[in-house]
């Protein structure tokens, strides 16, 4: 890590948080020689980074998506940046020294999928950048994070935006009715008596519902309209 100049701005701290090892390593070798920016930390859990950050107050949290055991990297945003009640023990890093502000949040990982953008960015996630990026990118995103500006690759930027133009599905307030109802894990005739209405006409809605999401199976309609949030 360069040095701050004298009198210059303080350096960005930042915590890593990857499940990967060898992954970590190499991002903190890195992290290592990037101007303005020093590792306070390093986690391999979401329940390590929730502790640590507790201690160490980071400005940024580097954070993968998937941590196998335990809570995964969106429910480790949502906690980090709503301030939910931390879980787990640090077993390294020093004494707290930030402001107690919840930290930004960078999601950095291989997925890309709409679905991994939209939930990462519900949780609070400041950015979301893929590993393949260049290095500099990977350092301009911390110090844009650091000052609560978004931070996208190219292609997670391109996805967005295309979501944002793809009109929604018209669903008609009887569709709504019967996919709220499937959301709950309700089978067709327990919609039926829900609704007021024969098993018959709920399965011809639903033959509806999947044409209009582009989807073939009840758990594939569910995760569709969570993702556009056509469900109340």
């Amino acid at each position: 890590m360069t040095e701050p100049a004298a009198g210059g701005p303080a350096p960005v701290r930042i915590l890593v948080c990857d499940d990967h090892v060898v992954v970590r390593a190499g991002l903190l070798a890195l992290l290592d020689s990037a101007p303005g920016i020093e590792v306070v930390g390093e986690a391999g859990t979401g329940e390590e980074a929730l502790a640590l950050s507790a201690r160490l107050a980071p400005d940024v949290v580097l954070m993968d998506l998937q941590l196998g055991a335990g809570i995964d990297g969106v429910e480790t945003t949502r906690r980090l940046t709503t301030g939910a009640p931390t879980t787990g023990t640090a077993t390294t890093g020093a004494p707290a020294t930030g402001t107690g502000r919840a930290p930004h949040v960078l999601v950095l990982t291989t997925y890309d999928t709409d679905a991994d953008i939209t939930r990462a960015i519900e949780a609070g996630a400041t950015g979301y950048l893929l590993k393949a990026e260049r290095p500099e990118e990977l350092f301009a995103a911390i110090h844009a994070a650091a000052q609560g500006r978004t931070a996208l690759s190219g292609p997670v930027a391109g996805r967005v935006m295309a979501n944002l133009r793809k009109p929604r599905p018209a669903l008609t307030d009887r569709e709504r009715d019967i996919l709220a109802q499937l959301a709950t894990g309700l089978g067709n005739r327990e919609i039926a008596r829900a609704l007021f209405i024969s098993e018959a006409t709920v399965k011809t809605h639903l033959r509806r519902i999947y044409d209009k999401l582009g989807v073939d199976t009840r758990a594939g309609a569910v995760a569709v309209a969570k993702e556009q949030r056509l469900l109340p």
